[in-house]
């Protein structure tokens, strides 16, 4: 089983959780339902976005994105979420959070 953690950055805030909390119920169950397989270790729908960053690819509504780095085997840390109109800015920010998080641990 892998377990699933917010980052939470210098100042205390998770970037993911603040995306997530502003998702309607439908796109949020959506995310929970694509969280729930890599619990289960299916990373199927994700790929390597550069420097450690992988992308799950989710697609509903405008094409929602969840950023997230591996920490070992078991341990993943969601970095942040958005969809695919702003999925450079996306990466670039997750990539800084996933940078920062590896330099704190």
């Amino acid at each position: 089983m892998i377990e699933i953690q917010e980052y939470i950055d210098v100042s205390g805030k998770s970037q993911f959780g603040r995306w997530y909390n502003k998702l309607d119920t439908q796109a949020a169950l959506k995310i929970r339902t694509y969280l729930a397989r890599i619990e289960a270790g299916n990373f199927s729908n994700t790929k390597s976005v550069g420097s450690g960053v992988l992308e799950c690819k989710i697609n509903y509504g405008p094409g929602y994105r969840v950023y997230f780095g591996k920490d070992g085997e078991r341990l993943v840390i969601l970095l942040g979420g958005g969809t695919k109109k702003r999925q450079s800015n996306d990466i670039a920010n997750a990539t800084a959070l996933w940078q920062q998080y590896k330099t704190r641990r």
